[in-house]
């Protein structure tokens, strides 16, 4: 194999970007810096996921040296274990209006309308079915439900908020512009009623399982026609059981990224606000990157110079996740806006870099549902300790044209995490509880969950 191999996704070179991975630092300064344990700069960054800039493409002889770095960045840090929660994603609708161009999981809310004439393969839980749902998993063993849903025109926080929204639509002072930003119909409108945020969470909320939901984005909605902060709406959730907050809809936290493929989400400073409210009033995060679509590896260290930045204030977040774009059933695919994702070695730097950047934020994530089992293991070496969860439904990536599964049992992390040398641990969601297992004691099953008791996840 040659020691450059040219970058893979032409695509991104055709964007006018302001930002470019154009330096005055070098790839070995960069290493040094490393190696000597001082904190990166962003410009440090990008000559490590770029493996140098004053050359086209990756060199893999330089990028064994990052990754050799970070593998021991993660044993300095946190060991040899590897860590995985017995979980379920209940993601409860997929109703929504923003029109991401990354993707495929959302439906346009017009289509669950009541009067809607069209076929619509989407879904719309509502509370009670989340709960028999949750309930269920619950029984099973589960540690953590994690939530991640669709803006549904009809969801509101709570009462309260529902009967401003509905003031709101009513006044006939508000034109037609301030009434499609208002993003609200009644829930009489739908097929099916989602009820509120609030009933939401209260109704996952089962027997202490931890509820793990409400993105930047979602409390942007739960707040959406009123002068509520992001406290006052966390607050209200975490009275009602929300646990943690999941850092996603982070996507690239740089404006002129998110203006090409999520233009109707929320911007860089806004998701911030959300996360740091979160924090403030005492529900743990997590942070997310996505990545391998039109942005460039300037992106890329920006936002990790961000979400660091966030940690340096609150503290809160318990892991960071990298997560590599899947496109082939995206809009930016259908458009021809991108050919594919990252190459393997940009997977592997990104999670490379994310470890040796992030130096306030413990726990890296591989997920086997972006990555497949053989890739999410080698990432596990590349800086990565912890590897998802169990994941008993998982219909975001799969609707995106992920080609791997929706479930991991005990037994296949055991024998995976075991096989590369590691300690296999269940966790709970906030790293606190920890549990290491045997599989020399029979199938494990898990144990931290409110009614868990060893039985295999099945």
């Amino acid at each position: 194999m040659d020691a450059f191999e040219a970058s893979a996704n032409v695509p991104r070179e055709e964007f006018s970007f302001d930002h470019r991975p154009e330096t005055g630092q070098s790839f070995e300064n960069a290493l040094a810096k490393v190696r000597s344990g001082k904190r990166l700069t962003v410009d440090d960054a990008v000559e490590l996921l770029t493996t140098g800039t004053e050359s086209d493409g990756i060199d893999l002889g330089r990028k064994e040296l990052v990754l050799e770095a970070a593998d021991r960045r993660r044993a300095e840090v946190v060991g040899e274990e590897v860590t995985f929660v017995a979980n379920l994603n209940n993601n409860v609708t997929t109703a929504c209006n923003v029109g991401c161009l990354f993707c495929n999981f959302k439906d346009a809310a017009q289509r669950f309308e009541a009067d809607h004439d069209g076929e619509n393969d989407g879904f719309t839980k509502t509370p009670a079915e989340s709960r028999e749902i949750v309930g269920d998993a619950v029984e099973r063993g589960i540690y953590e439900v994690c939530s991640v849903s669709g803006l549904h025109p009809a969801l509101a926080l709570d009462d309260e908020h529902r009967e401003a929204l509905e003031a709101r639509a009513a006044d006939p002072a508000v034109d037609a512009s301030d009434a499609a930003e208002l993003n609200y119909k009644p829930p009489e409108a739908y097929e099916e009623d989602p009820g509120t945020y609030v009933e939401q969470i209260r109704a996952m909320n089962v027997d202490g399982v931890h509820v793990h939901s409400m993105t930047p984005e979602e409390a942007y909605h739960a707040r959406r026609g009123t002068d509520w902060s992001y406290e006052e709406v966390f607050r209200r959730l975490k009275a009602a059981g929300l646990d943690s907050v999941p850092g996603t809809a982070a996507e690239i936290l740089v404006d002129e990224v998110r203006e090409v493929i999520c233009p109707g989400k929320i911007g860089t400073e806004e998701w911030l606000e959300a996360m740091a409210a979160a924090a403030s009033v005492g529900l743990d995060t997590t942070a997310t990157i996505m990545y391998g679509h039109v942005e460039n590896e300037a992106h890329r260290a920006l936002h990790l110079e961000r979400i660091r930045e966030l940690q340096d204030r609150t503290g809160a977040i318990t892991e960071f996740v990298p997560l590599s774009f899947v496109h082939p059933e995206t809009p930016l695919a259908e458009r021809g806006m991108v050919e594919e994702g990252a190459s393997v070695h940009e997977d592997e730097l990104m999670i490379a870099v994310s470890r040796l950047f992030l130096d306030n934020v413990e726990h890296i994530q591989s997920s086997w549902v972006k990555y497949g089992d053989a890739q999410g293991l080698k990432l596990l070496n590349c800086g990565a300790d912890d590897f998802m969860g169990t994941i008993l439904s998982e219909e975001i990536t799969k609707r995106a044209g992920g080609d791997y599964g929706e479930f991991r049992s005990f037994d296949e992390y055991a024998e995976m995490i075991e096989a590369i040398g590691r300690v296999p641990v269940e966790r709970s969601t906030d790293y606190e509880q920890r549990r290491r297992i045997d599989p020399e004691a029979g199938t494990p099953g898990p144990t931290l969950g409110p009614k868990a008791d060893g039985t295999p996840l099945l």
